[in-house]
């Protein structure tokens, strides 16, 4: 079985998980954590970084962070990933879903301003894929209205927006570092902030709001989360972090032979190659099926699958999930590319360590049954 994914893990770290191990420092006090910040700061050019157990508890924290709570709004995509609307969900607030591009997978900017009411707060932005959410426009409604954005770029180390960061565009900022990420930590998470007031407050959420005086340590006057990642995971980070760029020129590397040899199959849409504000960075190789293809997603996927190619499907959209219908959320939503998008998508083998021979013998595969 040719995998999804497959981290590739040969640099430094081993030899940092052993410096871990050598100096007893394996608890969220090691020195690791502050070098695995300090250095994704750097890197997405925020002045700070508050690193996280995963992606999801980063999406909650800043939500909270924000003061997101009852009776406000929050605008987001409905086809990405449930932690989105689940962090909003859990606050108080109310999602308010926007339908995404067909091509490019990123929401649909231009339906954002008919959803903005009294009780908007903030505007969740989410880049899916490989390619960015078209910013501009978003920057300029969240000035007008006086909204915060949560950029979610978990699915876009490395990636730029007419040249700047992804990660650099929110109010907050977040990224995941699960093992599919160009960077991963195992599981890990990370916030990105420029002010310093929201820095401090997320470290005191990560960190059960313990008190900063230390007569006072176990004194609440608020509840937070203990979300703080481990030196061992941020050992890996470092390491991980030290070779972005050379991770970055891998997946677009793939993305471009698979490019190459996909392009004779009539039966799918391959992922766009670029945008005028960014290249793709094919986080994942994402297809859609044509229209007058007579098989779903889920019965392609089924065969490739019998014939040792992995493959996931694309994200199920919010507005149909039944937890969140259950709640009475969502029932009179009708977007038709975001569902469109999970009956007609998937994504193949695409993760960093995938040699050129697997990549040869996906295309073989796909080739077999899509023709």
């Amino acid at each position: 079985m040719i995998p999804v994914n497959e981290p590739l893990l040969n640099g430094n770290e081993k030899k940092y998980l052993n410096e871990c191990i050598d100096t007893g420092w394996i608890s969220s006090e090691g020195p690791f954590i502050k070098k695995f910040e300090e250095g994704m700061a750097s890197y997405v050019g925020r002045k700070y970084a508050v690193a996280v157990t995963n992606g999801t508890a980063a999406l909650e924290m800043a939500v909270e962070a924000l003061g997101i709570g009852d009776g406000d709004e929050v605008i987001m995509p409905s086809f990405t990933i449930i932690s989105c609307g689940q962090a909003v969900v859990k606050s108080g607030a109310k999602p308010v879903l926007v339908d995404s591009e067909y091509d490019s997978f990123n929401m649909k900017i231009e339906d954002i301003e008919a959803k903005i009411t009294p009780n908007t707060k903030a505007i969740m932005i989410v880049h899916i894929y490989g390619l960015p959410v078209d910013m501009c426009h978003i920057l300029a409604l969240a000035k007008k209205y006086n909204l915060k954005i949560i950029e979610d770029a978990a699915e876009m180390h490395g990636q730029t927006y007419n040249g700047k960061m992804c990660g650099s565009f929110g109010d907050i900022s977040i990224f995941s570092f699960y093992p599919n990420k160009h960077i991963t930590t195992g599981e890990g998470g990370m916030v990105l902030i420029d002010d310093e007031v929201l820095y401090e407050r997320c470290k005191s959420l990560r960190n059960l709001c313990f008190s900063p005086d230390g007569n006072k340590r176990f004194i609440h006057e608020e509840l937070g989360w203990n979300l703080r990642m481990t030196n061992i995971q941020a050992a890996l980070g470092v390491a991980q972090l030290e070779r972005i760029d050379e991770f970055v020129a891998k997946k677009r590397w793939i993305g471009n032979m698979y490019q190459e040899l996909l392009s004779d199959i009539k039966a799918v849409n391959l992922p766009i190659i670029k945008k005028n504000f960014a290249n793709n960075i094919y986080w994942v190789f994402a297809i859609t099926l044509k229209d007058n293809y007579p098989k779903s997603a889920k019965e392609v996927m089924k065969e490739l699958g019998a014939k040792g190619i992995a493959t996931r499907p694309f994200f199920y959209p919010m507005h149909k999930q039944p937890v969140f219908n259950k709640m009475g959320l969502f029932l009179d939503n009708n977007l038709p590319n975001s569902e469109k998008l999970y009956e007609k998508g998937f994504y193949i083998p695409s993760g960093i360590a995938i040699t050129k021979e697997q990549i040869r013998e996906v295309s073989k595969i796909m080739h077999e049954i899509l023709n």
